[in-house]
């Protein structure tokens, strides 16, 4: 499982440099917070900017330990951004997530789920080229629904 992941990142961020123009694209890291079993988790999410205000954001985040459950949440999001002034932005967000929960103690609690996501953004220019952002989204899974909240910081190329 850690090979897929590692090797579809590698996959996305190649494609996305190949067609990428100065400012297209970012590369952020991030802290979240699942409401389901209480977890946090540290992520990473790329950003390309096909046209202008319109953002494709393939994300993973990986929910640490807590009650001997773990998880790893794979998303592919769009954002359309709504710039209010020169350092600030929102943007709803919208797409697609695919969890997978892991118990350690009780294997058949294991659970992997395709869903939804759904929320809203901002983000606040820090200096050129890095932003500060946050995002809360509801998570529509099967029996999993969950908010998330992500606090993060991006690097646009």
């Amino acid at each position: 499982m850690k090979k897929f992941i590692l090797m579809a990142i590698i996959a996305i961020a190649s494609t996305i440099n190949m067609h990428a123009v100065q400012g297209d694209v970012s590369a952020a890291a991030q802290f979240a917070y699942a409401s389901k079993h209480s977890r946090a988790g540290l992520g990473l999410q790329l950003q390309y900017e096909p046209v202008t205000n319109w953002r494709i954001a393939p994300e993973f985040i990986y929910f640490l330990k807590n009650n001997d459950r773990s998880g790893l949440n794979a998303n592919l999001n769009v954002h359309y951004v709504i710039p209010t002034s020169s350092h600030f932005a929102i943007y709803p967000l919208l797409g697609f997530t695919y969890a997978h929960y892991k118990h350690d103690k009780r294997p058949e609690e294991s659970v992997d789920r395709c869903g939804a996501n759904v929320g809203m953004g901002a983000q606040y220019l820090i200096k050129e080229h890095l932003h500060f952002f946050t995002e809360a989204r509801f998570q529509v899974l099967k029996d999993n629904n969950q908010s998330v909240t992500v606090l993060g910081l991006k690097y646009t190329f």
